[in-house]
């Protein structure tokens, strides 16, 4: 990497951590050898996305600021209170509670056990039933991600001389789910009122046969990308759109590694979240009853690899945009 590009990264990256240094508070002596637990959902740490996401930014801590981790994965939705209660119990400095799914649960738990910190993930704080002080709220912005590439995807297919028909392939519809198919479908049809979204659900964020199937059926209805907001159950609507010679675009993490099908990911940073938080329990800046937004502004969501077919204009366009987005100029919707 020459130094003209390294520069703006850099920029970039302290902008990300001025930013979080604000959200988190002032900094305090490092503490080190804190009890740090995370519970997944269902998808679990091996859904290629959200929850893995989760995991790096804890494996990060573990091994940057040397804390001791434990994890505990929920195989069904029955395991939420019980895996939070170990989190708790074990006396960890803070339990960290992996989406949204989780959160009636965490609002049980957290109630339980005052004097214990808390954060989950796509979850505002205020939307828990009884508000527990001891709970942080890690938000996304994921309806600018979703923008990024629904923009992208009408674009690409426009230059393919293509009906800018796209697919937005969701697990459960869910405000995390749902924002970044709105941003998805604003920007899409931003770009051409020609541009029509299909959209579905699979009831599922792990059964990939049931995300295949949504995607399959899309493609029969003209989409030429599939966008899937499912977790691990994505990974199927992805497979789908590599069977039909379709674009994919991942979500989460970035996806690119899959295959030339690939025209680029949703990325939405859980494990800098995961990472920022851990940190701001070492520093004794930690503190409940809020919540912390992560966006394009300071790094916390943003577009993974790009597809090598797409032009050099085209990238400049998309990098435009993030500008546009950042300063307020174009203001994705977060619902459909």
């Amino acid at each position: 990497m020459n130094g003209r590009r390294l520069m703006p990264w850099a920029l970039a990256g302290l902008a990300a951590l001025a930013s979080l240094v604000v959200a988190f508070g002032a900094t305090a002596a490092p503490m080190k050898n804190e009890r740090i637990s995370l519970v997944t959902d269902v998808g679990r740490l091996n859904d290629r996305s959200f929850n893995q996401l989760a995991y790096q930014g804890l494996l990060r801590a573990e091994r940057v600021l040397g804390i001791r981790k434990q994890v505990y994965e929920s195989r069904t939705p029955a395991d939420y209170t019980p895996n939070l209660t170990a989190g708790a119990r074990t006396q960890s400095a803070l339990t960290i509670a992996v989406g949204f799914l989780l959160g009636e649960d965490l609002n049980r738990v957290a109630k339980q056990f005052p004097k214990e910190n808390f954060a989950i993930i796509d979850f505002p704080y205020e939307a828990l039933a009884d508000k527990p002080q001891n709970v942080r709220g890690l938000l996304f912005k994921s309806e600018q991600a979703g923008c990024l590439v629904g923009h992208i995807a009408v674009k690409q297919l426009i230059r393919e001389k293509k009906r800018p028909i796209l697919s937005a392939v969701g697990g459960i519809k869910l405000p995390s789910v749902d924002a970044f198919i709105a941003g998805y479908r604003f920007c899409a049809r931003r770009v051409s009122r020609r541009a029509k979204v299909l959209i579905g659900y699979s009831q599922s964020f792990t059964d990939s046969a049931k995300c295949k199937e949504v995607a399959l059926g899309h493609i029969s209805r003209g989409a030429g990308a599939v966008f899937q907001v499912a977790g691990g159950c994505g990974l199927g609507a992805l497979s789908a759109a590599k069977q039909k010679r379709k674009w994919g675009i991942g979500v989460d993490a970035d996806q690119g590694y899959l295959g030339a099908h690939m025209l680029t990911s949703a990325v939405k940073r859980v494990d800098e979240s995961v990472y920022a938080t851990i940190q701001a329990i070492q520093k004794g800046t930690f503190r409940g009853g809020m919540n912390t937004t992560f966006s394009l502004a300071n790094n916390g969501v943003g577009y993974g690899k790009l597809s090598r077919k797409v032009s050099r204009a085209l990238r400049l366009e998309v990098e435009a945009l993030k500008k546009a987005i950042i300063r307020g100029r174009v203001k994705p919707p977060a619902t459909l």
